[in-house]
C-alpha cells in the first residue's frame, strides 16, 4: 500500500476543499488545498527511513488546521 492510499485527509480548513499530499523532489512533503491554495510547512527528511515519518507529519499539520494561506491583504 502507498503513502498516498494510508493517510487520510480532512478537507481544508479554510474553505472545506480537497487537500493533497505532495513530495518535493525527494526532500520534503507538504499538503495543499487544491481550492484555495491554503498549505502546510515542508516537512523535510533526509532518508528513506524518515520519508514516511514526514508525510504522515504533514498530514497531522493538515488535519489539526496548521496551514499557511496567502490572501490579498498578507
Amino acid at each position: 500500500m502507498s503513502i498516498y492510499e494510508e493517510i487520510e485527509l480532512q478537507e481544508c480548513p479554510y474553505c472545506d476543499g480537497p487537500g493533497l499530499l505532495e513530495e518535493e523532489n525527494g526532500w520534503c512533503w507538504y499538503v495543499m488545498c487544491m481550492d484555495c491554495g491554503a498549505q502546510t510547512g515542508e516537512c523535510g527528511y533526509k532518508t528513506d527511513e524518515e520519508r514516511e515519518e514526514a508525510a504522515r507529519n504533514a498530514a497531522h499539520l493538515w488535519n489539526i488546521g496548521k496551514v499557511i494561506r496567502s490572501d490579498r491583504s498578507e
